[in-house]
């Protein structure tokens, strides 16, 4: 049986913009090269009020570096995030950047059986990326440090109106405000009154 017959399959595609063939660099420790590209951002980049925009543009620049283990992966990501904000569930545009490192270790390396692999010569980065992307996505984000919020009573964006107020009443008071309100005078009291 030929060789590469028994090798197994690599379940990466390598037409992926996100999968990096390293026969470019070699397996000679200390060799390093630079990669530089720009990728569409994967479905899912994401947390409850915020992500970056499936299809839009992730800049990647990378690191190889050949290790005795594997391949030393490190780099930084850039990419524009969009989503509400937390306190007036307005729009919030920005960008988010975030560094990685990760050891994908040659195949039959004995290290550990949870690392990251390369399969034959290919390394996978969108699961590196997922998890440095959403990492760095703020948890609780704000479409500008002072936003006000919303109105307590009325929930109006109190950033559209900075004099936004209501009336303040006592609360001692709020039952007795809604009773004066929905009473109607009583005609025959003011009769009595008058006759008097």
């Amino acid at each position: 049986m030929p060789e590469e017959s028994r090798r197994p399959r690599s379940r990466i595609d390598p037409r992926s913009p996100l999968v990096i063939d390293t026969r470019e660099l070699g397996r000679r420790p200390g060799s390093m090269l630079p990669v530089t590209r720009t990728v569409p951002a994967p479905a899912d980049l994401e947390l409850d009020m915020v992500g970056v925009p499936q299809g839009s543009e992730i800049e990647l620049e990378i690191r190889l570096e050949s290790a005795m283990e594997g391949v030393l992966v490190s780099g930084t990501a850039r990419a524009r995030m969009a989503g509400e904000c937390v306190r007036c569930l307005g729009k919030v545009d920005g960008s988010v950047v975030a560094d990685f490192q990760e050891l994908y270790a040659y195949p039959g390396d004995d290290t550990d059986d949870e690392a990251t692999r390369v399969e034959g010569d290919l390394i996978d980065l969108e699961p590196l990326l997922r998890d440095a992307v959403v990492t760095a996505l703020p948890w609780q984000p704000m479409c500008r440090p002072d936003c006000p919020g919303l109105c307590p009573d009325c929930g109006a964006r109190l950033a559209d109106d900075p004099a936004h107020q209501h009336e303040a009443l006592d609360p001692r008071w709020a039952a007795l405000q809604g009773f004066l309100e929905d009473e109607e005078p009583d005609e025959h009291v003011e009769d009595e009154t008058q006759e008097r």
